[in-house]
């Protein structure tokens, strides 16, 4: 097993970390020159592509010096700690990636922490030193004091460092001289990660991953931690409950590359892929035929947030989407509980909702986005904060928020933060910026970037993770405005709009359809408003009919989805389809509207 090092990389979103490893991939010569393309090869999904971000865990094995390195891409943001925490199940060692300008971020903290507890060795590689202004140096230092910080023990402590460009494809043990290659990394690694802990004995293997093949079906992937594994051998599958279930291996893969390879047999220490082992949740153990023992399973991180998802039912339903009814969108659901790990789902009183579960509004949206683009139609709820009782306490999870902002904006963020019971920790100044720290809670997030961009020019950085638990610190300001509501279904008229204007904010253009019900604005005044935006304008011998074009409108306000779903009131939904990203009220109806308002005094 010496011949084997497993690392996973840890960095925080666009430190360069998908780059690096696509450097490392170049380097092993996997690669002739003419298939290699501008493209990083890590970040495959669309999603990740548009957002920059990795969302997906995602292995990789590259050759060097006689050795084999299997590379695991983790996601820096904390909304997908389900796939870190499977991901470091797999490694021996981790790289933390860090950028020489930024040091350390909110981000990487929380995938360090959880490998420090599992007593990973960290190698620390300083990033991007040919940025301007940077100070690998004080990067290196902040390194050390955040693992203090977190614990580490004597031995993570002493940590090697190496600096370098990954943009530039270099990496040396000194930044003022900088080398041609990052063979210096390579050969770090094979140094100080150390090879795979194996015991002697029956093959145990715990589902870390899965992959599905149209061909073949489900593909449990993990690390073979004891024993050794042959094509066409008898196992037991014993599932988290206890029970056991008997399979056979119909086939072998190791990774190579990016590519999975056929093998015979597979030695303990070594990741690699299974066919034909039927039923398998992640966290289960692949284990002997004869003589069954478990792994520990993966502790995953609870959610902290839900939404109500449920079917299409406004007047637009069915005319873009495939997949529309509850069956189609229950199907869609259950079929992701399998390989994400941090979701839950849960039934409702009504057949066609569910309650979903995850870690923050990014690690849902991410859900939601990807079932738009698959052809689903759906309407999601406003998103709610899980509140629990502990030990007789009303409690709510609370997040660390970062918000990196020029000098002369600090002042408009603490103000905003502080309206939303956040409580101020630290402030830093960096060069002409501060990095603003502070505790608050979940609920105070939602719809706050949004209200940050637009009060900095949109200069602020945000980030949060999630802390734990703390006492309920009572009821929070939500948006004051009320919305601009379609009194009947229609195409907006440029003439209506323009008479409008001065009613509010429009987030929808001239000649769109709209339907009763629709939420296509936002009022300048508290309370709800319903607006004729089809009335077309009466023709009469004083005036012609073609001087309506001459309406002058604003650009509506367009959301993304995110920002969508920290919109919405209680008593509004997002309505996705794969075209369109509409606002509507729960009632479309005024008159139900108004009965649903009465119902709700009289019970308060």
């Amino acid at each position: 097993m010496k011949d084997i090092r497993n690392i996973a990389i840890i960095a925080h979103v666009d430190h360069g970390k998908t780059t690096l490893v696509d450097k490392l991939i170049h380097a092993s010569k996997l690669f002739k020159e003419h298939e290699i393309t501008g493209d990083l090869i890590m970040d495959s999904n669309d999603l990740e592509r548009e957002r920059g971000i990795t969302i997906l865990a995602k292995n990789v094995a590259i050759q060097y010096k006689g050795v084999k390195i299997n590379i695991i891409d983790t996601p820096g943001h904390a909304d997908f700690g389900g796939e870190v925490e499977r991901v470091l199940n797999m490694a021996d060692g981790v790289l933390l990636l860090v950028d020489a300008f930024e040091g350390p971020m909110p981000q990487t903290r929380f995938v360090l922490q959880k490998a420090l507890e599992m007593g990973k060795k960290p190698i620390v590689v300083v990033n991007k030193v040919d940025k301007p202004n940077c100070n690998p140096d004080l990067a290196h230092e902040h390194v050390f004091d955040l693992m203090f910080s977190l614990d580490a023990t004597e031995e993570q402590l002493d940590f090697p460092v190496i600096f370098g460009s990954a943009k530039q494809g270099w990496m040396g043990h000194d930044w003022k001289n900088p080398t041609t290659d990052i063979t210096a990394l390579l050969d770090d690694i094979i140094k100080f990660i150390p090879p795979p802990k194996v015991s002697v004995g029956t093959p145990q293997l715990l589902v870390t991953s899965l992959d599905y093949s149209s061909f073949i079906g489900r593909i449990a992937i993990g690390r073979l931690s004891r024993g050794k594994l042959t094509s066409n051998q008898p196992v037991s599958l014993v599932k988290k409950d206890g029970t056991v279930q008997k399979h056979r291996i119909k086939g072998l893969y190791v990774f190579d590359g990016l590519a999975k390879k056929e093998t015979a047999e597979v030695e303990a220490g070594d990741i690699c892929a299974i066919v034909g082992v039927e039923g398998f949740e992640i966290g289960d153990t692949i284990a002997d035929y004869e003589n069954p023992e478990a792994l520990e399973t993966i502790n995953i991180d609870e959610p902290t947030m839900g939404m109500l998802f449920t079917i299409n039912d406004s007047p637009f339903f069915g005319q873009e989407g495939k997949f529309v009814t509850s069956r189609h969108v229950r199907e869609r659901l259950e079929r992701e509980l399998e390989k994400n790990l941090a979701m839950r789902l849960e039934e409702t009183d009504s057949a066609d909702s569910f309650m979903v579960y995850g870690r923050g509004v990014l690690h849902l949206s991410i859900l939601i986005e990807t079932m738009r683009r698959e052809g689903y139609e759906l309407q999601i709820g406003q998103p709610r904060v899980i509140i629990k009782q502990i030990d007789g306490q009303r409690q709510e999870p609370m997040e660390e928020l970062t918000i990196d902002v020029p000098e002369v904006s600090s002042g408009k963020c603490i103000e905003l933060v502080t309206r939303r019971k956040g409580v101020m920790t630290s402030m830093e100044p960096k060069s002409d910026r501060f990095l603003l720290r502070f505790s608050m809670p979940s609920r105070g997030i939602i719809g706050l970037r949004s209200n940050l961009l637009t009060a900095t020019q949109g200069e602020a950085v945000v980030t949060h993770r999630y802390v734990g638990y703390e006492p309920w610190k009572g009821e929070m300001p939500s948006r004051q405005n009320g919305s601009l509501i379609v009194m009947e279904t229609g195409t907006a008229i440029p003439y209506s709009l323009d008479n409008l204007q001065d009613r509010g904010t429009f987030f929808i253009d001239a000649g769109e359809e709209v339907y009763e019900g629709q939420v296509i604005g936002e009022n300048n005044r508290p309370g709800d408003l319903v607006v004729n935006i089809t009335k077309t304008k009466k023709l009469t011998n004083m005036r012609a009919s073609g001087s309506d074009d001459k309406a002058s409108l604003p650009p509506p306000r367009r959301f993304s989805l995110e920002e969508a779903l920290e919109y919405i009131q209680d008593d509004e939904y997002v309505e996705v389809t794969p075209r369109n990203i509409r606002l509507r009220k729960v009632y479309l109806k005024d008159f139900e509207r108004k009965k649903s308002e009465k119902k709700v005094a009289v019970t308060n």
